[in-house]
C-alpha cells in the first residue's frame, strides 16, 4: 500500500508519496533517481499511467537524505523522464511536508532544505493558520547554452530558439513565430508545435550539463509570449511529453501543457533574458502560465556552470492539497504498471 497526497501548484497537479516506500538504494538523490530509473521503474509507471494517473500528472517520492544540510529528499517522476529538478513539484513537496506535520511548521516563516537529484534546494515557506501561504525556493544555477540559434523543423521551416538549463534543458521559442497567444483554447496547437520544436532542437543542438553529466539533452519545450494578465512580465506555455516522438508518425507528436507557469521553465527563461541583457539581478519577474496563474522569479546571484555564465534563481508560488489516497496493487490485476491509450495520450 502506498499513501500519497494530491496537490496542485498554481494549477499543475503534483502527487506526493508519503508512505509505503521506505527507502531506495543510493547515497544521493541522484543515485536514488538512477536506481529507480534502471531497477525499479514500475513505481513511476504504476503511479502515472492509467488507471491511477493521467497525462497531466506528476509524482514525487519523499525519501530520507544523506546530505548533511537536508531535512528530506525527493525524487521527481514524470511521464518520460526523471527530472533533476521541478518547481511545481518542489512547491507540492514542501506544502505536503509542512501541512501534514512530517516537518514541523513554524509561523510566520519555516525555513528548510531539500535534496533534489539536481542538488540542494533551500526553501522559505510563509505560513499562517497551519497553512502554507507561499513557497520560495532557491533553485540550482541556471544558464543559457544557445541564444537565437536556428533549427530546421520539419513542416515549420527555420525556427529561432534559445536553449537553457533551469533544472532540465529547455528549447525556448517565441510564440509569435507561430501566431500563438498562449491561451487555453490553443492547447492542441501549442503541444504539437512545442513537441516538434523540442525534438528538432534536441537533434540539432546537443547539450550536456558540464557538472552533472547524467543530465543531457533537451527534454522539454517552452513557448514564450506577451502577458495577458495585469502586472505580469511574460506568459509561457511549457509542453511536457507523454510518449516517444517519431517524426514519421504524427500521432506521436503528443504531450500536455504544464498548467502552471513552471518553476524550472521560469528559471530557464530568466537565464536567457539575463544572457540577452534584458533581466538583471534582484529584479522581480512575474511569469504567467496558460491559466493566468503567476510565479514570481528573481535572479539573486551570478555564478558559473562549467564554461557557462550562470545565475541563481528563486521562484515563489503556492500549492493547495486536493486529496489523500492509499494506492494498492491487486496481485491479479492484469495491468500492474498501468496502460496508455492513444485517445488521450
Amino acid at each position: 500500500m502506498i499513501q500519497a497526497v494530491d496537490l496542485h501548484a498554481c494549477g499543475e497537479p503534483g502527487r506526493v508519496i508519503v508512505g509505503g516506500v521506505l527507502d531506495v538504494p543510493g547515497h544521493s538523490m541522484f543515485d536514488k533517481m538512477r536506481y529507480l530509473a534502471t531497477q525499479a521503474d514500475e513505481l513511476r509507471l504504476r503511479m502515472l499511467s492509467e488507471p491511477r494517473g493521467y497525462p497531466a500528472s506528476n509524482c514525487n517520492l519523499i525519501l530520507p537524505s544523506n546530505h548533511p544540510e537536508a531535512d528530506a529528499g525527493f525524487v521527481i517522476m514524470e511521464h518520460v523522464e526523471y527530472p533533476g529538478m521541478s518547481g511545481t513539484n518542489t512547491i507540492c513537496v514542501v506544502t505536503t511536508l509542512l501541512e501534514t506535520g512530517m516537518i514541523p511548521m513554524v509561523e510566520p516563516v519555516t525555513e528548510l532544505n531539500l535534496e533534489a537529484p539536481a542538488g540542494l534546494i533551500r526553501v522559505r515557506a510563509e505560513c499562517a493558520g497551519s497553512k502554507v501561504k507561499s513557497v520560495t525556493f532557491r533553485n540550482v544555477p541556471s544558464f543559457a547554452t544557445h541564444i537565437a540559434a536556428k533549427v530546421e523543423v520539419r513542416s515549420l521551416g527555420t525556427v529561432e530558439v534559445d536553449v537553457a538549463y533551469g533544472g532540465m534543458f529547455y528549447a525556448i521559442a517565441e510564440a509569435s513565430q507561430f501566431g500563438l497567444k498562449l491561451t487555453p483554447d490553443e492547447g492542441r496547437d501549442i503541444v504539437r508545435i512545442g513537441e516538434m520544436v523540442k525534438n528538432a532542437a534536441k537533434e540539432q543542438l546537443p547539450v550536456t550539463h558540464p557538472e552533472q553529466p547524467g543530465f543531457e539533452g533537451i527534454t522539454i519545450a517552452q513557448l514564450s509570449g506577451s502577458p495577458i494578465g495585469a502586472g505580469s512580465d511574460m506568459r509561457n506555455a511549457v509542453v511536457v511529453s507523454t510518449g516517444e516522438f517519431d517524426w514519421d508518425r504524427p500521432s506521436t507528436w503528443t504531450g500536455v501543457l504544464d498548467r502552471s507557469p513552471c518553476g524550472t521553465g521560469t528559471s530557464a527563461r530568466m537565464a536567457t533574458l539575463y544572457a540577452r541583457g534584458r533581466l538583471g539581478l534582484n529584479q522581480d519577474f512575474r511569469h504567467e502560465g496558460v491559466l493566468g496563474t503567476v510565479f514570481t522569479g528573481c535572479l539573486v546571484e551570478e555564478t558559473r556552470a562549467g564554461p557557462y555564465p550562470a545565475v541563481v534563481p528563486t521562484i515563489k508560488g503556492q500549492a493547495w492539497i486536493t486529496g489523500f489516497a492509499s494506492y494498492v496493487l491487486d496481485p491479479e490485476d492484469p495491468f500492474p504498471t498501468g496502460y496508455k491509450v492513444s485517445d488521450i495520450w
